[in-house]
């Protein structure tokens, strides 16, 4: 069956990458956020049912990828009151519009709701304890779309890096060029994500809900295989680029303070979606070498 697909954030990394792997079969609605902010109840009305009614028209199946989330994570600390609305008001409202026009809803989550101090990777059935505003208001999110009696999925993700927008990635090429040499910490461990495999697994979790299909668990993880800590994935940009990885020194989370605390380990086990049936996203350093090839 085809695909109608509505995407909050759309002019985000993730948004972008999600129209572009939907494929011209796909009827897409990936509205910016200055057209859909999750915030305006009115606006979210509107998009849901604007989809659901083109979807009808077009015998397409409809389903909503929301990539549209607050995701300063330091600014959060001191602005938790706007991270609330769109992490959790927002997706609320959009949960409540999909139930009312019964659309199914996949929403995007974090690794931040975990504590970050695990000694294997996290399963979607561990508990939660985020140590951030940030992780704190994308836990409440995902409890207002599994409350919100929606057909609905979580999706947490990690590390996420892509074309448009900020991210490490490109911060590490952009001062390759300026710095001899720079500091990364060397204690915090993750999986690197590359937004264009996310968002083609994501436009896959569409496809299978539109031919029937249902995983099991309502949260599942979706991440680059592997894990690296920040500095050696700063090593494998520096590698890529063609420039010296030596020239990355490793340093310590105290040596380098911020507003909000890192999780130190916040691999996510993607078990749950290879059980769902879905295609595993490859290894974080071939994502990269294929990032970098298309650049």
């Amino acid at each position: 069956m085809r695909l109608a697909l509505l995407v909050p954030g759309g002019s985000g990394q993730l948004g972008r990458d999600l129209a572009a792997k939907a494929g011209p079969e796909v009827e897409v609605l990936a509205p910016p956020s200055a057209e859909l902010n999750l915030t305006s109840v009115g606006d979210v009305l509107s998009a849901v049912g604007a989809l659901a009614s083109r979807a009808a028209a077009s015998g397409a199946f409809p389903v909503v990828l929301n990539a549209a989330a607050y995701t300063a994570v330091d600014a959060a600390e001191t602005d938790e009151k706007r991270a609330f609305a769109v992490n959790v008001d927002g997706p609320r409202v959009l949960a409540a519009a999909c139930a009312s026009r019964r659309v199914p809803l996949v929403h995007v989550s974090t690794d931040y709701v975990f504590a970050g101090d695990a000694s294997r990777p996290y399963e979607v059935t561990d508990t939660l304890g985020p140590h951030t505003a940030y992780g704190r208001t994308k836990a409440a999110g995902e409890d207002a779309v599994l409350g919100s009696g929606a057909r609905s999925w979580v999706v947490r993700t990690s590390w996420v890096y892509g074309k448009s927008g900020k991210n490490f990635v490109k911060t590490m090429a952009r001062l390759e060029k300026e710095k001899d040499t720079l500091s990364v910490v060397d204690d915090q461990v993750g999986s690197p994500t590359w937004s264009a495999d996310l968002a083609a697994g994501l436009v896959e979790l569409a496809g299978f809900l539109a031919e029937d299909g249902a995983p099991a668990s309502s949260v599942l993880h979706c991440t680059g295989a592997g894990e690296v800590s920040w500095c050696g994935f700063a090593k494998a940009i520096f590698t890529e680029l063609g420039a010296d990885p030596s020239r990355i020194k490793p340093c310590t989370t105290a040596d380098y303070p911020l507003p909000a605390p890192r999780p130190a380990y916040s691999v996510l086990s993607n078990a749950s979606w290879r059980e769902a049936g879905l295609t595993p996203l490859r290894s974080w350093d071939e994502a990269l070498k294929a990032y970098f090839a298309t650049q």
